[in-house]
C-alpha cells in the first residue's frame, strides 16, 4: 500500500505533539547552582529538644552545632545566643555576689555590656536593687565615723532619692539617729554641770537626760553623784 501520509500510517508525523526522548538515551543532570546537592535545611529535632531542656532546668552549657546551615543554622545561631547571654549574666551574677557580699566591695555593679531587652532590665533591676541595700551601710559607716571624731551633728537621712525609707532601712535610721542624740544630749549635760560645778561654782548642779537607760542612765547617775560629792565637800569646807 503506498503511504500517502494519511493519519495513523507510520510515516506520519504530527507537528504538534510533543517529542520524545529516545529510548536508552539518559536524560542528563539537572544543574543546581554549581553544587551537586542543595545545602540541608533542616534542624536535628532530638538535638534541639536536648538542648531546650537542658536550657528549662537552667543548665547554659550545651549548644547547638554550628555546622547547621539554612533555617536549622539560623535556629542553631538562636539558641546558642540565648545559652550565652543566660551563661554570662550568671556569671555576673556570681561576681557581683562574691565583690559585695563577700569582700565588701559595695561599688560594684552589673555591667550591662551588649544586653538589651529584659535581660538589659533585670541588670538594672539587680543594680538597684544593690544601690538600696548599700545605701544604709554607706550612711550608718559616715554618721557612726562622724561620732568616733567627736562630731555629734550627723544623722541618717531618713530618705532616699525622695523616696522616704520604710522597713527595716527606716528602723536602723531612726535607731543610730537616736543614738547620735543620746550621745549628744549626754554630752551636752555633762559639759554643762562640769562647767557650773567646776568652772562657775553652781553648786548642786545635776546633769538631765531624758529617755535614757541601761548604760546612759548609770553614766547620768555616776555624773550626777560625782557632783553631789563636790557640792558636799564645798559646802562643808
Amino acid at each position: 500500500m503506498r503511504n500517502d501520509g494519511l493519519s495513523g500510517s507510520p510515516g506520519a508525523t504530527d507537528p504538534k505533539a510533543p517529542r520524545l526522548q529516545s529510548r536508552g538515551i539518559p536524560r542528563p543532570p539537572a544543574r543546581r547552582n554549581g553544587h551537586d546537592q542543595a545545602p540541608p535545611d533542616h534542624v536535628d529535632e532530638g538535638k534541639l529538644l536536648e538542648v531546650l531542656t537542658a536550657l528549662r532546668h537552667g543548665n547554659f552549657a550545651p549548644r547547638l552545632p554550628v555546622k547547621w546551615t539554612g533555617v536549622g543554622g539560623k535556629v542553631a545561631d538562636t539558641v546558642n545566643e540565648i545559652m550565652e547571654s543566660n551563661q554570662r549574666l550568671v556569671r555576673e551574677l556570681e561576681r557581683l555576689a562574691r565583690l559585695v557580699g563577700k569582700e565588701g566591695k559595695i561599688s560594684h555593679r552589673v555591667p550591662m555590656g551588649d544586653f538589651t531587652g529584659l535581660w538589659a532590665a533585670s541588670i538594672e533591676s539587680v543594680n538597684t536593687l544593690v544601690g538600696d541595700l548599700v545605701h544604709p551601710t554607706s550612711e550608718m559607716a559616715r554618721v557612726i565615723g562622724a561620732v568616733a571624731k567627736g562630731d555629734l551633728t550627723q544623722t541618717m537621712a531618713l530618705d532616699l532619692d525622695g523616696r522616704s525609707l520604710q522597713g527595716e532601712f527606716l528602723r536602723t535610721a531612726k535607731t543610730v539617729n537616736r543614738m547620735v542624740e543620746q550621745l549628744g544630749a549626754f554630752s551636752s549635760e555633762v559639759t554643762r554641770v562640769v562647767r557650773e560645778v567646776g568652772t562657775e561654782g553652781k553648786l548642786g548642779g545635776q546633769a538631765k537626760v531624758e529617755g535614757v537607760a541601761g548604760t546612759w542612765r548609770d553614766l547620768t547617775e555616776s555624773v550626777n553623784f560625782m557632783a553631789a560629792n563636790l557640792t558636799g565637800q564645798v559646802r562643808n569646807i
